[in-house]
């Protein structure tokens, strides 16, 4: 083995690795520093109809980003109160996860909560890039509630935006009409993991 490829190691990081998480988050970073640029250059060579779309993919971006939070935060916040009272649920997080729905890639986060051989994975996330496609139903993002071995107690969730502009997940199933997904639904979901 020559010298020089002794010296070159390819570190592999495991799939839910803080290090994968950091450079998502750097790349996020990245692209919203990139987009007030593009906004500012396309606003001083006079075309404001570009940096007003930039500045709205921009705040659709942050509404997205703050609702995939307290997706996450919510159903992790139920899973350590049935701790509290006494069950024993663990969780695995993935903030750098993507899926498929329908024919788009959604890009986001993963919780999974286990309680013995039941789970509920809750994923959430957007496209990202034109090629990862839409998100159906006129939504801002998508998520997806998914119980294992209880296909029917899955649920499917859009982001909508609300009265006042605040965004707000809702649920999303064929034929019928949308309610609002709340901390007491989440609630629904955590009591069928415990069963």
């Amino acid at each position: 083995m020559r010298g020089d490829d002794a010296s070159r190691t390819r570190t592999v990081f495991p799939e839910n690795s803080i290090s994968k998480a950091a450079t998502v988050s750097e790349l996020d970073a990245e692209w919203e520093r990139r987009v007030e640029e593009a906004a500012a250059r396309a606003s001083e060579a006079g075309r404001g109809d570009v940096a007003e779309y930039l500045l709205l993919r921009a705040a659709n971006d942050e509404a997205r980003a703050c609702g995939v939070a307290w997706l996450i935060d919510t159903f992790h916040a139920m899973a350590g109160e049935a701790n509290r009272a006494g069950a024993s649920v663990t969780a695995d997080d993935d903030d750098a996860h993507r899926f498929r729905a329908g024919l788009s890639t959604m890009v986001g986060r993963r919780l999974t909560l286990r309680a013995g051989v039941r789970s509920v994975t809750v994923e959430a996330g957007w496209p990202r890039t034109p090629r990862d496609g839409i998100v159906r139903g006129n939504g801002l993002a998508f998520a997806r509630l998914s119980h294992f071995g209880d296909g029917a107690a899955g649920e499917e969730l859009l982001l909508v935006r609300a009265e006042g502009d605040a965004p707000q997940w809702v649920s999303h199933s064929e034929g019928r009409a949308r309610s609002e997904f709340v901390a007491e639904s989440a609630r629904f979901h955590i009591s069928r993991l415990l069963g």
